[in-house]
Parts: C-alpha cells; sequence; structure tokens
C-alpha cells in the first residue's frame, strides 16, 4: 500500500489535534496498534477497501475491535474517516501518523541487513554512528537476516545506504577491476 497525499493530510491534521490536546503519544501508541493489526489482519484490510459495505457497519467493526481500548481523538477520528468515505487509506493514515511523529521527535529507523543476528555491542555502535551522522534523537534498529550475505551487513537509514558486505566489497572491488582503478 503506498501513501497517498489524502492520507498525508489526515494524519498531519490528527497529530496538530493530538499537540493540541495533550495527547501525542497515546495518539502514536494507538496509530501503531491500528497499523498492526490492520497489516496482520488481510480480511480487516478488505471490509476496509470494499466500497460496498456500508460506512455504518465498517465503523462499527472497527469500533468492536478497538472499542474502549483507544484514546476518544481516535474513536472520533476513526468515525471520521469512515464518514468520509475514506476507511481505505485508514492504514496509509497510521503510517504517515507514525512517519511525521519520528520526524517531530527525531527519531530515524535503521534497518540492517545481515548475514547473522548483530550483537548488542553491535547494536550500539551502528545506533552511536547514526545518531552522529544524521543527528537524530532517537535510532529503531529493525533487524533482517539474510542468508544473500556471506558477512558484514547492509545500513539503509531513510534514503541513504552503506553496504558493508562482503558481497558489497567484491562488487567494488570488479568495477574498479573493469575500469583499471587497481
Amino acid at each position: 500500500m503506498s501513501e497517498n497525499k489524502a492520507a498525508s493530510r489526515y494524519a498531519k491534521s490528527l497529530i496538530d489535534l493530538s499537540t493540541e490536546q495533550n495527547a501525542l503519544e497515546e495518539m502514536r501508541n494507538d496509530m501503531v496498534l491500528i497499523e498492526q493489526v490492520i497489516d496482520q489482519n488481510s480480511e480487516l484490510e478488505a471490509i476496509l477497501q470494499n466500497p460496498v459495505i456500508p460506512l455504518d457497519k465498517k465503523y462499527s467493526i472497527l469500533d468492536g475491535i478497538f472499542g474502549k481500548s483507544v484514546h476518544a481523538i481516535t474513536r472520533s477520528y476513526l468515525k471520521l474517516l469512515v464518514s468520509k468515505g475514506r476507511a481505505a487509506i485508514l492504514f496509509d493514515t497510521t503510517r504517515a501518523f507514525v512517519r511525521q511523529y519520528n520526524a517531530i521527535k527525531g527519531i530515524v529507523t535503521a534497518e540492517v541487513i545481515s548475514a547473522i543476528a548483530l550483537t548488542d555491542a553491535n547494536k550500539a555502535e551502528i545506533i552511536s554512528v547514526v545518531k552522529k551522522e544524521i543527528g537524530a534523537n532517537q535510532v529503531i534498529i529493525t533487524e533482517k537476516i539474510s542468508d544473500k550475505l556471506i558477512g558484514g551487513f547492509i545500513l539503509k537509514v531513510g534514503d541513504k545506504q552503506f553496504d558493508a558486505s562482503i558481497a558489497g566489497s567484491l562488487n567494488k572491488l570488479k568495477k574498479e577491476l573493469a575500469q583499471g582503478v587497481v
């Protein structure tokens, strides 16, 4: 699902309202919860995407799932989104909200792809370097193990990528040899 402009605008409005109501942290937790539930439940996603299902039915399903477990602002937001016929972009709005929240708070996500699991020391060093280089307040590491890597790691932060894998080094050496640099 790609994030669209409407989702981004809804998320921005929700961020502004949450900040005004001193409920930004609670709203972030709600948006993460909703995102996870939709991401893990393809039936719910299909219901939200289906234009044939009546709006009141969609809202009652969402209210039944989240009900009293979310903030009053979240419940009102869900009702508004559904009543405007925008339930299909709920997942996108939750992602946009979290992305905008992270930008406000200086939180970045660093994806590390490695051949083996990172040690706590590795993670601490990566966090330290990313904080220093990016100027982030907090770094969240998502780790993926790839059997395609021989050793080393690939670090992705935003649109930047640092390849410290053995395969990456070999490819770089191969290009240099082909160009006669070495």
